[in-house]
């Protein structure tokens, strides 16, 4: 994962960019990541229309069993966690702090929505830091705890998609940098309305439910912005960097794909 620079004030009105993958990344909102350095600057490929996902259809298939110990081995093959997303399904974030749910809707963001569900059905995020907190802006998780699954994600980016939904409180988001297509596995939930963010291309593809945010809005806060974890040491050396150096810092336990989400429920 790349390196990505913390955020300056100057940042949260609009400036930054999230860094997927960042190496450098300017005034960078939500996901500090490293930008590719070697990702050319050719002008933004078209994103695929909604439908042109050519994938599999997905029924919504059982989830794999979260592993007594370590990771799904599964994702150590990245290219080949390509299944379609059902249009609405839920997943639920068992975390240091409490529970909350998140309804994805694919026809906000499909390309995003399905691989945020390959993500889920093979248990990424579990054992993930939220790793960065900006109180009034955005909480942001998604580098793997083991170092295998990172290296093996490093370079696995999405196309950009259009901005459908704005980025409001409570909605789910991925991180990204300034060059185009550079989304991968990080996911920043909007603590606020961020509106200025919809003009930077952050494509909201789900929404945590309102009890969900009073935990999410608990989550611990209080490392100072500019002290926090590289993201690049997180990559390399997994969850133990993090509990060593910032052992306050919430953790997912699990989460876990719980079913559709009933018709008409988008907020």
């Amino acid at each position: 994962m790349r390196r990505v620079n913390w955020f300056v004030a100057a940042v949260l009105i609009g400036t930054l960019f999230f860094g997927c993958k960042a190496k450098e990344q300017t005034a960078e909102a939500p996901p500090p990541e490293q930008p590719k350095a070697e990702t050319p600057v050719a002008p933004k490929a078209e994103t695929p229309a909604p439908a042109a996902a050519a994938q599999p259809e997905a029924a919504a298939s059982a989830p794999a069993p979260a592993p007594r110990s370590g990771y799904d081995r599964a994702l150590l093959r990245a290219a080949q966690l390509k299944e379609k997303a059902p249009e609405t399904f839920q997943v639920k974030f068992t975390t240091t702090r409490g529970d909350f749910v998140v309804t994805v809707h694919r026809d906000w963001a499909p390309i995003g929505a399905d691989r945020f569900y390959n993500l889920v059905k093979h248990h990424f995020y579990d054992n993930a830091s939220f790793f960065r907190v900006v109180p009034g802006f955005v909480v942001q998780f998604g580098i793997s705890a083991y170092p295998p699954v990172s290296a093996a994600w490093e370079k696995a980016d999405i196309q950009d998609e259009p901005v459908t939904q704005s980025n409001k409180r409570g909605y789910l988001t991925y991180a990204k940098t300034s060059a185009p297509n550079t989304r991968s596995t990080q996911v920043f939930i909007n603590l606020v309305d961020n509106a200025g963010l919809d003009r930077q291309g952050f494509s909201p593809f789900g929404v945590v439910d309102a009890p969900g945010m009073k935990v999410v809005d608990m989550l611990y806060d209080q490392y100072p912005s500019n002290s926090g974890p590289d993201q690049d040491q997180i990559s390399k050396l997994g969850k133990p960097y993090l509990d060593k150096g910032w052992p306050k810092l919430d953790s997912i336990k699990t989460t876990t794909l719980i079913g559709a989400a009933a018709e008409g429920a988008k907020p």
